[in-house]
C-alpha cells in the first residue's frame, strides 16, 4: 500500500512539474474569437486512443500483480496511448497531397483560361476535373459564384477554406486577375503551378529524409519496451525501483525524460507552416502583432 501511494504521489509531482514548465513558456496570445473551423480541429481522444488506454491499463494491472511493480499502473497506459502517437509519422502526407491537388487544379484552370473563357466561368468549369483532396473547397467556391457572390469575396472565402499559404498565393493571383482582367492570367497560373510542383517535390524529399530517424526511434522504442516488460517480470532487476519513495520517483523521472526526448524529436521533424497572408486568420494575426 505504501508503494502504491508513493507511486501515485511521484506521478502527481512529475505531472505538476511538467505543467509548471509548460505554463512558464512564452506563447502567443490566442485570437479573441476562434473560428468554427479552428474549433473543429481541436485534438480529441480517438477511439483508437481510448482502446490503447484500456489495453495499457489492463496490462499495467497484470504486471503490477505479477511483479509488484505498482508504477506499471501509471506507466503502461501512458506508454500505450502516447508512444504510438509520438513515433508515428506526422500528417505531412496529407499536406503534400493537398499541395499536389492545388498544383493540378491551378494547371487545369490555366488551360481553361487559355481558350478565352472568363475567370468566373473557368472556375466553375474546373470543378469536374478537381482532385478529391480539394474538391470540397472548389465546390464551395463555385457555389458562391453561382449564388452571385462577387469574385473577390468568393476567392477570399476560398483562401480561408484552403487554409494554406500556397492556397493564399493562388488566391492572390486570382484576385489580381479578377481586378486586372488581363490576358496574361493563364500564363501566370501556369508558372505558379510549376512553382507549386517544385515545392511538392522538395517536401517529398524532406519527408523521406525525416522518415529515417523516425523509423530508428520507433524500433529503439519497441526494443526498449520489450526489454522493460521482460525485466519487469524479473523481480531482482526492478527491486531497487520498488523502494518507496525514492525508487518510484527515479523510475518515473527516467521514463518521463525518455518521453520528453520523443516529444522533442517529433517537434523537430514536424516543421513549421508558412504564415498565411490572406483571409480572416491572417487579419487576426496582424491585429495581434
Amino acid at each position: 500500500m505504501n508503494a502504491l501511494l508513493a507511486s501515485v504521489a511521484a506521478a502527481l509531482i512529475l505531472t505538476g512539474l511538467l505543467l509548471g514548465v509548460l505554463g512558464l513558456r512564452k506563447t502567443a496570445p490566442p485570437p479573441p474569437r476562434p473560428s468554427r473551423r479552428a474549433v473543429n480541429r481541436a485534438p480529441r481522444l480517438t477511439r483508437r486512443s481510448r482502446l490503447l488506454l484500456l489495453v495499457g491499463l489492463a496490462a499495467g494491472i497484470v504486471v503490477a500483480l505479477l511483479s509488484g511493480w505498482v508504477v506499471a499502473i501509471v506507466v503502461f497506459p501512458a506508454a500505450a496511448a502516447g508512444i504510438p502517437a509520438l513515433v508515428s509519422a506526422p500528417a505531412a502526407s496529407r499536406k503534400i497531397s493537398r499541395l499536389d491537388a492545388m498544383e493540378e487544379w491551378t494547371r487545369n484552370l490555366a488551360g481553361v483560361l487559355g481558350v478565352g473563357v472568363g475567370l468566373e466561368q473557368a472556375l466553375i468549369a474546373t470543378l469536374r476535373s478537381t482532385p478529391d483532396a480539394i474538391r470540397p473547397e472548389v465546390a464551395a467556391l463555385t457555389a458562391r459564384l453561382r449564388a452571385r457572390w462577387t469574385t473577390t469575396t468568393a476567392v477570399r472565402a476560398f483562401a480561408d477554406d484552403l487554409d494554406d499559404s500556397t492556397g493564399d498565393l493562388i488566391a492572390a493571383t486570382l484576385l489580381l486577375g479578377a481586378q486586372r482582367r488581363g490576358a496574361g492570367l493563364a500564363s501566370v497560373l501556369e508558372g505558379l503551378a510549376e512553382s507549386v510542383a517544385a515545392d511538392v517535390r522538395a517536401r517529398r524529399a524532406v519527408e523521406a529524409d525525416r522518415a529515417k530517424p523516425r523509423t530508428t526511434a520507433r524500433w529503439v522504442t519497441i526494443i526498449t519496451l520489450v526489454v522493460l516488460l521482460g525485466l519487469a517480470l524479473n523481480g531482482s532487476y526492478i527491486a531497487p525501483y520498488k523502494v518507496a519513495p525514492l525508487g518510484p520517483v527515479i523510475l518515473l523521472t527516467l521514463l518521463t525524460a525518455y518521453a520528453l526526448v520523443l516529444v522533442w524529436m517529433r517537434r523537430m521533424s514536424r516543421g513549421e507552416d508558412a504564415p498565411r497572408f490572406i483571409g480572416t486568420h491572417a487579419a487576426s494575426t496582424r491585429s495581434r502583432a
